[in-house]
């Protein structure tokens, strides 16, 4: 039986792209766990929704997580509600921002304490 990650793999693959094996194992799993199989169709929603920003309401969505296994989860969604929704609304992302950050902040950590500003500083701008 798998678990964990691997588990939550087959949970949120589209059946198209799963084995024989693994599509009767997820069947077998969400007709022995309704909790489950609900969880796990919140979860492909919200992620139709903030991938693909689908029609879907996000009230209604989290309305319907906080019935699910994920109650807090979809609780600390709500309380970020507004930003969740200008998100949705607008074409811009954060993504390649995050990218430079994420990478200026491993630089740093691998030369913490063995060098000064100009080696950082060159290491940075070379690091294209």
């Amino acid at each position: 039986m798998p678990l964990g990650r691997r588990l939550a793999r087959l949970l949120l693959t589209s059946p198209a792209r799963q084995s024989v094996t693994e599509r009767e194992f997820v069947a077998r799993l969400l007709t022995a766990e309704p909790g489950l199989a609900a969880t796990s169709r919140w979860v492909k929603a919200m992620d139709q929704l903030l991938r693909k920003k689908t029609k879907a309401s996000i009230d209604s969505l989290l309305d319907i997580g906080v019935r699910t296994s994920l109650a807090k989860f979809a609780m600390g969604l709500r309380r970020d509600l507004s930003a969740i929704k200008n998100a949705l609304a607008t074409p811009w992302t954060t993504s390649p921002v995050e990218g430079q950050i994420s990478k200026l902040k491993m630089i740093k950590r691998t030369m913490y304490g063995r060098a000064g500003f100009q080696l950082l500083r060159a290491r940075i701008l070379h690091a294209h």
